[in-house]
């Protein structure tokens, strides 16, 4: 168990799991959350795996601006956009640039900045009860937490401005077959399925997920000549690492290998 407040921390091995655990407000994120997913982050130890869910009967329905004491106006005058800065942005950007893959486990809503974490992960399951939310729109903002960024890049332009300029939920099989998500399973088989994901990660090669994650970074953003050069160095760094020689012995042996994550 862990000394949060707002997140519950558990490990069990190399796998850490976080656990958004304001149920009663169907998790919604308050800035103290945001802090306290950072700083998870920021402490994973030996952890080369990241499972994110959310307690009870959703995963993140938004920002809670009830919770930021703020009133409507002042949200529209620029409160919003100093939590985004000081909060939720960082909680983000922890998860993108996570060193270990990041599995969201979506059991419900994931609205607003919700959609935003969900997104982060490297691979993301959600129920078939479940649906993505960008509903800014209904109260002339607009979306927020990078989800411009995720969804445009995820799901393409015409997806992305549909989602945000119409606000409408997007169920979990609808979400699949976009692309939006990597799986639409049972909501009895969730937490099974997405659990068994995060422990094969868990124990794979720690180094290589890294290289990948950052390469898969460099290749949205840049061109075929960085690509080039990311994948050489980064082979050289996985290269040069136990699991690697661990890797190539098991091929040899015909035998399954053992990673450590070194």
């Amino acid at each position: 168990m862990s000394d949060y407040e707002t997140i519950l921390v558990t490990r069990d091995g190399p796998l850490m799991t976080i656990t958004l655990n304001r149920p009663d407000r169907l998790n919604a994120m308050a800035p103290a959350m945001a802090d306290e997913i950072g700083a998870a982050f920021y402490d994973l130890g030996d952890a080369r795996a990241v499972l994110i869910t959310g307690a009870g009967k959703g995963f993140c329905s938004g920002a809670d601006l009830a919770a930021r004491g703020q009133a409507s106006e002042r949200a529209i005058k620029g409160g919003s956009h100093l939590a985004l800065q000081n909060h939720y942005n960082p909680a983000v950007s922890q998860v993108l640039r996570a060193p270990v893959p990041v599995i969201c486990a979506v059991n419900g809503p994931a609205a607003g900045v919700g959609c935003s974490l969900a997104l982060a992960g490297d691979f993301v399951l959600a129920g078939k009860s479940a649906y993505f939310l960008q509903a800014f729109v209904n109260i002339g903002l607009i979306p927020d937490g990078g989800s411009t960024w995720l969804l445009s890049r995820a799901i393409g332009r015409a997806r992305a401005t549909r989602m945000m300029m119409l606000g409408e939920k997007i169920g979990a099989e609808q979400a699949e077959e976009w692309g939006l998500i990597y799986k639409a399973v049972d909501d009895d088989a969730l937490m099974a399925e997405a659990r068994a994901l995060a422990e094969r990660l868990a124990n794979g090669p720690t180094v290589a997920y890294a290289t990948m994650k950052r390469n898969i970074a460099t290749a949205l953003d840049g061109a075929l000549p960085q690509v080039f050069v990311a994948e050489a160095e980064g082979q050289r760094l996985a290269g040069a690492t136990a699991d690697a020689m661990e890797g190539g012995m098991a091929f040899l042996e015909k035998r399954k290998a053992e990673f450590k994550g070194k």
